[in-house]
């Protein structure tokens, strides 16, 4: 009975994977660790297996997915080692690409390949050695990887992928992230707010942060509808994984929100997109960062406040904590927004600028409400429930402590377009 190259023993191993039946995912698993009996056999069944992940890789892109995407997918689903894996192989297919690619996909690329081998020939083998793995785990892990890889679903297109129009032409969403003194000095402060133990200061911060930030989006809003560019908004996917993952998709909106943007949840897939223009984009990312560091150092700080005998329920706890928390900090950050943007107008009253500060402003609001119909038009609502009292109180607390003047009256809970929360 003749042996099957090495292509058709990655075809049989991948579809056992993906059956049900364990033995003979495992007997497949054993004829690739045999091969195809040639001298070479090893080194064709490693070739195969990289040849289809980069041909799975190269199909990802069009279909909406980045490779910090599929980088942080592939250590959700199965683990640091698989993620490392297909960054070597985003590295092969980088190098394999003709088409033109833009500069800020060579940016992710970089970051996460910086170790990446030159020689294709051996990718396989030397990501083997490197992760102490001997040859049956290294070849289930390369096939548990590419059947992921495979699998993936179509996800909102935030950019133009390459090989498309307009991918190298295309502007970069992050060009606010350097070279920019007062994007610097959020830094500065959101630095001091996480590394604070006093909450008010945390806060004033934050709060100060925020206030910069607007004023700046102010400012970029002018500054483009003088250029009139004809720039759409563009977007950023933010990790909103486990533990307490409704949480995180509730501050990463509750930011949003304060700077003019729209944010999406895929719980499935662990992750908000964020809609919005770019020194925004910007903004937010910096801002859930951060906050997200001081939501929890504030988490555990109330665990260890709470009565003796109440720490049954510890998780329940912890999410109605961080769900207060982001609506209480979303208040406060909408304030600042509002705040600098008030003072913005009264400024551009006195130039005679006044005509153009809200239109502009309103104008591209609008435009993020668009492009978000359009790429999510069957977007739900998810509710937030309350299943701890004592939780959501201290939560608030937590988040109100700093005497900060926050105008009007409490507004009520923001809803989070996603999927509805399963558990």
């Amino acid at each position: 009975m003749p042996v099957p190259d090495a292509d058709e023993l990655v075809a049989n191993a991948l579809a056992a994977v993906r059956g049900t039946d364990v033995r003979q995912a495992e007997r497949q698993l054993d004829h690739l660790m045999v091969g195809t009996g040639a001298a070479d056999g090893t080194a064709a069944v490693d070739a195969a297996l990289l040849r289809r992940l980069v041909r799975g890789l190269s199909r990802l892109w069009p279909r909406g997915w980045q490779p910090v995407d599929v980088d942080r997918i592939t250590g959700r689903r199965l683990d640091a080692r698989a993620a490392r894996l297909v960054r070597a192989a985003m590295a092969a297919q980088r190098r394999a690409q003709a088409e033109p690619v833009p500069a800020w996909w060579d940016d992710q690329l970089r970051e996460l390949t910086a170790d990446a081998r030159d020689d294709d020939h051996y990718v396989l083998a030397a990501w083997t050695t490197a992760e102490g793995l001997d040859r049956a785990d290294a070849l289930r892990t390369a096939v548990d990887t590419l059947a992921l890889v495979e699998s993936l679903p179509p996800i909102a297109v935030l950019r133009p992928p390459p090989g498309t129009t307009g991918a190298v032409t295309a502007r970069p969403a992050r060009a606010a992230r350097s070279g920019s003194p007062m994007l610097d000095r959020v830094r500065a402060l959101l630095a001091k707010a996480e590394s604070t133990t006093f909450p008010a200061e945390a806060e004033a911060l934050t709060a100060k942060a925020q206030e910069l930030i607007a004023r700046h989006s102010i400012d970029e809003a002018l500054l483009a509808a003088g250029a009139e560019r004809g720039d759409l908004p563009g977007g950023v996917r933010l990790s909103t994984d486990t533990p307490y993952a409704g949480a995180k998709a509730l501050l990463v909106q509750e930011v949003a929100a304060a700077n003019r943007c729209e944010a999406v949840w895929s719980d499935d897939l662990g992750f908000t997109t964020v809609l919005g223009w770019p020194a925004d984009l910007v903004a937010v990312e910096l801002l859930y960062t951060s906050l997200l560091v001081q939501a929890t150092a504030a988490m555990l700080r109330g665990r260890a406040e709470r009565r003796s005998g109440a720490g049954r329920r510890t998780k329940v706890w912890d999410e109605s904590f961080l769900n207060a928390f982001a609506l209480r900090i979303g208040e406060r950050l909408r304030t600042a927004t509002e705040a600098a943007t008030d003072a913005a107008d009264r400024a551009a009253a006195e130039t005679a600028g006044a005509e153009r500060l809200l239109p502009v402003l309103a104008a591209r609001g609008e435009a993020v409400r668009e492009r978000l119909d359009t790429l999510f038009p069957g977007v739900t609502r998810h509710r937030l429930s309350v299943r701890d009292a004592e939780g959501w109180s201290s939560g608030t607390s937590a988040a109100d402590r700093a005497s900060l003047d926050v105008g009007g009256g409490r507004k009520q809970p923001r809803q989070v377009p996603g999927r509805p929360d399963r558990r």
